[in-house]
């Protein structure tokens, strides 16, 4: 299971590159050991370890990248508008994505 100082390090890289973070979903287990990490952010709970970075290439469209809490770096990105009415949608679609394809890994 991946550590705090493993999660400052993804954190620290993707600030470096102009990347806010903006969401977290935790399961239980790494929800108790670094949550106190995530003060200020929207932190859901979930069957996946995942954090939410968006930044805005152009206007209207906003680039946004899951990012798989683990030590294996598995990321998905995409481009959407926040104001479109199918936005959380389109979030929820992506995280299904990612636990996909984290499972199908993970079962290699």
């Amino acid at each position: 299971m991946i550590d705090a100082n493993e999660i400052n390090e993804i954190l620290a890289t993707y600030k470096k590159y102009g990347w806010e973070l903006r969401r977290v979903l935790l399961t239980a287990e790494l929800k108790k050991s670094v949550g106190e990490l995530f003060e200020g952010i929207s932190v859901a709970d979930s069957a996946i370890d995942a954090a939410w970075f968006s930044r805005a290439p152009q206007p209207g469209v906003i680039a946004w990248e899951i990012r798989h809490l683990s030590t294996a770096p598995y990321a998905l990105l995409e481009h959407l508008d926040e104001t479109d009415a199918d936005f959380e949608s389109a979030l929820r679609v992506v995280e299904t994505r990612l636990r996909d394809a984290v499972a199908k890994k993970q079962q290699a």
